[in-house]
């Protein structure tokens, strides 16, 4: 893409009611831009990273073998209090009539449509497992929104619902989940700790939050340091063995938020030395249920004895657009954004230090059209500009490579080729520089 054909309104200064760095970064580099509060228009930039992001997400979740639908953002309110949770849910959800008089609601989760739909097609247990997984927009009418998409009212989530014939059965579904979440978030350049969560107004007795380490965060986060240090499993997993003993090799270490901190465990399960105390930002939430929703809506199957009984449920979401901004909490310094390789919106960036040159714009074409051929998805500044507001640009919107050319370079025979993460630069001929690009 060459710049003087995009659109990427970046600002000087924040607006002063953007109070933590995403949200301040969001706006100048031109991700999103507010329109009523906690609602954001998504700007090319944003959009680029947000799909990104959302397609990390399929591809672990297909992985794990979860089968995506897409829902409604409307539902019927009677579906709601079929389950109970109309009435119950509080002022967070928008209530909506249509012009039919019926009550609709935009969906701050989507447990009572899912099993609506389950409901109406699976009738055994030889059908099971299933698990459906939904990358939508929900509405949740925060009293008061505040940091950006962080805590908005409209928010794109991924999320899982997994359908199984007992306990046991549902906790492997729990366990493929707990596993996908961390490979999800090691892909996306995150270190993230699962820790044992409340389980709020979903419902159910098993629960962990996905918390991701940030100077920034909003919870103080407690946990052993090897787990920290331990990583994702990766994509080899056996999803059909048993997976207990990874996620026990998790679990039996001590990871708490502050809500369920408890110092004189924490003190108990790990040594003075192996206990690390930083901030964090929750981007995940998984919930093993049981018969919560499956018992009141009669999601039944015939189970191997003939009987019927209401399928076991678990429910899994990730924040896909607060991930965003949990990224850039997690990343970045007092130039802008700090994009990992894998979320970035371009791959290089290509700096024509003065537009017009013969020679500049020769190497430049050359090494948009090489990096374009190669899938790096360049983005190429050919605007008449001056130089210093070209590397503050592109040092705020994160992109992780930065080709340099300028005629004095290119008198010597090479080009500046700078990596955003660590801020080294090299002088290189432009053939060599296309190759470090490009791996």
């Amino acid at each position: 893409m060459r710049l003087s054909r995009y659109f990427m309104p970046t600002l000087r200064e924040a607006p002063a009611d953007a109070q933590i760095v995403s949200h301040q970064l969001m706006l100048r580099a031109g991700l999103i831009r507010q329109e009523a509060a906690g609602i954001y228009a998504w700007l090319p930039l944003g959009l680029k990273v947000l799909k990104k992001i959302e397609q990390v997400v399929r591809e672990e979740m297909n992985r794990a073998g979860a089968v995506e639908i897409l829902m409604p953002t409307l539902q019927l309110a009677d579906l709601w209090r079929e389950s109970g949770r109309y009435d119950d849910y509080g002022e967070e959800m928008l209530r909506i009539k249509d012009r039919h008089e019926r009550d609709l609601l935009y969906g701050p989760t989507a447990e009572e449509v899912v099993t609506d739909i389950f409901r109406s097609y699976i009738k055994s247990y030889k059908d099971l497992p299933k698990n459906l997984y939904n990358i939508q927009w929900k509405f949740r009418d925060e009293r008061r929104p505040r940091f950006g998409v962080m805590r908005g009212r409209e928010f794109l989530m991924k999320d899982a619902y997994s359908f199984d014939i007992d306990e046991a059965s549902a906790r492997r579904s729990y366990n493929r989940m707990f596993l996908a979440y961390l490979n999800v978030y090691a892909r996306l350049g995150l270190k993230a700790i699962p820790v044992r969560a409340d389980t709020g107004p979903i419902g159910g007795d098993l629960s962990h939050e996905f918390i991701i380490l940030a100077e920034t965060g909003e919870s103080e986060v407690f946990a052993h340091r090897d787990l920290v240090e331990m990583g994702a499993p990766g994509p080899d997993i056996d999803w059909d063995g048993d997976l207990q003993p990874l996620v026990e090799q998790r679990t039996r270490l001590y990871a708490a938020s502050d809500e369920m901190h408890d110092q004189a465990r924490f003190e108990a399960e790990a040594a003075e030395g192996d206990r690390m105390t930083a901030r964090g930002i929750e981007v995940g939430h998984i919930f093993y249920f049981g018969e919560k929703y499956s018992k009141p809506m009669k999601a039944l199957v015939t189970g191997p004895d003939g009987k019927d009984v209401p399928v076991q449920m678990g429910s899994y979401g990730v924040g896909v657009s607060r991930l965003v901004a949990a990224i850039i909490e997690a990343s970045h310094d007092d130039a802008g954004i700090v994009w990992p390789d894998s979320v970035a919106p371009f791959g290089a960036a290509i700096l024509n230090l003065r537009v017009g040159d013969a020679g500049c714009d020769a190497a430049c074409e050359q090494a948009y059209k090489a990096l374009t051929a190669a899938g790096v998805d360049p983005l190429y500044d050919d605007r008449d500009d001056r130089p210093g507001a070209k590397f503050a640009a592109t040092d705020l919107v994160g992109i992780p490579w930065q080709l340099v050319v300028g005629p004095k370079g290119l008198a010597d025979g090479v080009v500046e080729l700078k990596r955003r993460a660590t801020g080294e630069r090299q002088s290189l001929p432009l053939d060599a520089a296309l190759k470090a690009i490009t791996g």
